[in-house]
């Protein structure tokens, strides 16, 4: 297929909460441009975006989808985004694909709160927004109250570009030809008139022509409506039914003739990083220019089990042409590429050439990762998008495969799933020595577990990983330890003494050596240290790592002959234990910072969950109308079911984040147990 010139695509990200109907509204699209045949259905398990296996048993999107149609000599590109607040990593990924987002509201249920919180986002990155208003023939819906809460919850600036009639069976237009036919509320000629009036204060000419009683035609006033759309001035509301198809067409017409192209939304937002630095990030604008040099954004990476990596990328300057060779991000060896493909969900159609403001797909290229810019010039290595506001995760489980000799394909698979999903990640604790699989909430986290078990066929079991306790001193103290050991032939000897001390908390470890004329050789004192690092790694008093301490080897003896680096090691480790067995040793647990958002009338519940934790709120905001946001600290231990607790205080509404923040000394009983459930190894 060949290139389209960039004033001919359009890019459009539908979002909102899971069950509004986005999937359902994008395939009744496609049906009525003739990109496909007939429309599917979600039940069904057949629709165009809804193609991986465990999107069709569970009847919801689980991951971003692309989708496309031609209507008018324009191609408009259509992305499908997964609904459910745990699936938010990827839902994000797209706002950097396209210049608009549709953000689809149920007619019943209304703006629901991680529908809000996309429009936000979508804000923060400069796009182009219109609200699409779905399943307006439903009889419970009250479409007037359903427009005021839009207005009341995303902008005084929504405002519909058309209105429902005959109780949501057909929509009657209010901008491009207002015909004055009745609608079920509020009339045309006023919806018009509003319109009108939002558009023309971006530009003095019209409002001049409007004020002088002037009537401004449709036509006349495209570029102000651009221009509005860019600047966040009008957010245009449509009402549709993507289940009886009323409101399709016009919003097709709307997508093609109004929605922003390449050249007109606003610029992408690259940024250039000195070094690879991006504390010292400097904006950088794309030309968007088809002959100037490649740049192409990965907003989305996908194993397929017969093809390998494939990444989707949106083009935003030069051309992509089928055996190109390309720079993926800093990488400095470049790669070539095979023919770029347009998606239509899992089918594909090869591109002669992919310009400015195309999406397609590249197969087979390794090097490309989520997030990744493509260029053809080495000097653009520095380039890179500015990060995207990916929530942290918040809940984990810790794997173990069932099947010894498993561990290596685990490995492998977790490196997969996290390649596919940003807000997937994966820790190896060195401690427990568990794979910590940490998601957004309990349905990210089974979602990757499920496509574990049933994709890749690896049987694994999971649990609650362990707290990362850590261990220090409250005192100095001395330790002292001779190693002697004669077993026939050449033995074993070093005598180690050593003075502990603690250190700020989170300073780590310090190794001082104050020996002096040469009592331990010099080239055994490294062997002290590496068995004061053993006992470090091992723990003291519970079996956890040590932190915040420091060792000063002043003092000790060796042998010309049983001298050895092995007896040293033993020696400054058991010297070490000996030392902190003395020096009022305690368990710190780990405390986290949280930042919730939840509603108002929430904070009283919210706050005694915390305090019922050990937790303390430290601060609170106004995140948004109706909602606040509440700074807080508590320990990790407590907060092992805490996100199942905030949705039922908060009726699902409530959110957080979390940060490690730091170690305290945990409580006497919490202490007491962990020592008493330590049993060190057997020498």
């Amino acid at each position: 297929m060949a290139a389209h010139p960039s004033e001919n695509l359009r890019t459009l990200a539908f979002v909102g909460h899971a069950g509004v109907g986005k999937t359902t509204l994008i395939e009744a699209l496609l049906a009525s441009t003739g990109a496909i045949p007939s429309t599917g259905s979600v039940e069904g398990g057949d629709t165009v975006c809804d193609y991986d296996p465990l999107e069709k048993v569970h009847g919801h999107s689980l991951k971003l989808a692309c989708a496309h149609f031609e209507r008018d000599g324009v191609r408009a590109h259509l992305l499908d985004t997964p609904g459910y607040p745990d699936f938010a990593g990827r839902a994000l990924a797209a706002l950097d694909a396209v210049e608009t987002i549709g953000i689809v509201i149920d007619a019943q249920r209304g703006v629901e709160l991680s529908t809000a919180r996309m429009g936000l986002w979508a804000q923060t990155r400069g796009l182009c927004r219109v609200v699409i208003v779905n399943r307006i023939d439903a009889a419970e819906a009250d479409l007037p109250a359903r427009l005021d809460e839009i207005r009341a919850t995303l902008g005084r600036e929504c405002l519909p570009l058309n209105l429902p009639a005959e109780g949501g069976a057909r929509v009657v237009d209010c901008f491009f030809a207002p015909d004055g036919r009745p609608t079920d509320f509020d009339s045309v000629e006023s919806a018009h008139r509003a319109l009108v009036e939002q558009i023309v204060e971006v530009d003095d000419s019209l409002t001049e022509r409007y004020l002088a009683g002037e009537a401004i035609e449709a036509g006349a006033l495209h570029d102000a409506f651009e221009r509005a759309l860019r600047e966040a001035h009008i957010v245009p509301v449509l009402f549709v039914s993507a289940r009886t198809g009323a409101g399709v067409a016009e919003l097709a017409d709307f997508v093609v003739r109004l929605c922003p192209h390449p050249l007109e939304g606003n610029p992408p937002l690259f940024e250039r990083w000195p070094e690879g630095d991006p504390s010292r990030a400097k904006a950088f604008v794309a030309s968007r220019s088809p002959e100037d040099h490649v740049l192409a954004h990965v907003f989305k990476v996908e194993i397929d089990p017969y093809v390998g990596r494939i990444g989707v990328v949106r083009v935003h300057q030069g051309t992509l042409r089928p055996g190109a060779s390309l720079y993926v991000g800093e990488g400095r060896k470049a790669v070539r590429i095979g023919n770029p493909v347009l998606l239509q969900g899992r089918e594909q159609k090869p591109l002669a050439a992919a310009g400015p403001g195309e999406i397609c797909a590249l197969a087979k290229v390794d090097e490309i990762a989520f997030d990744a810019v493509l260029h053809d010039a080495p000097e653009d290595a520095a380039i890179h998008f500015k990060p995207l506001p990916i929530p942290h995760a918040v809940y984990g489980l810790a794997l173990r495969v069932a099947r010894r000799g498993d561990e290596q394909k685990l490995a492998e698979v977790l490196q997969r799933l996290t390649l596919e999903d940003p807000s997937l990640g994966v820790e190896h604790d060195p401690t427990t020595h568990e794979a910590v699989i940490r998601g957004l909430g309990e349905l990210h986290v089974a979602g990757a577990l499920e496509r574990i078990r049933s994709l890749y066929r690896l049987e694994v079991e999971a649990h609650p990983p362990s707290i990362p306790y850590r261990e220090t001193i409250a005192a100095p103290a001395e330790g002292h330890h001779r190693h002697k050991k004669q077993s026939g032939g050449a033995g074993q000897f070093g005598e180690v003494f050593l003075r502990v001390a603690p250190l700020a908390r989170g300073e780590g470890f310090r190794f001082v050596d104050e020996v002096k004329g040469g009592a331990i050789p010099g080239p055994f004192i490294a062997a002290v240290e590496k068995g004061v690092r053993q006992a470090l790694t091992e723990g003291a008093v519970a079996g956890f790592p040590v932190q915040d301490v420091a060792v000063t080897v002043y003092d000790g003896k060796s042998h010309p002959v049983d001298g050895k680096e092995i007896a040293f090691v033993t020696a400054g480790r058991k010297a070490f234990l000996d030392a902190a067995a003395r020096a009022r040793p305690v368990v710190l647990e780990p405390i986290l910072g949280l930042e919730i958002t939840v509603p108002e009338e929430a904070i009283g519940a919210v706050s005694g969950e915390l305090s019922a934790r050990r937790g303390q709120v430290s601060g609170s905001g106004t995140a948004r109308a109706g909602m606040v946001t509440l700074s807080a600290r508590a320990p990790m231990a407590e907060l092992e079911d805490f996100q199942g607790r905030l949705k039922a205080v908060t009726g699902g509404q409530g959110s957080y984040t979390l940060e490690l923040i730091g170690y305290e000394e945990a409580p006497p009983p919490v202490q007491a147990r962990l020592r008493a459930a330590w049993k060190p190894a057997e020498e």
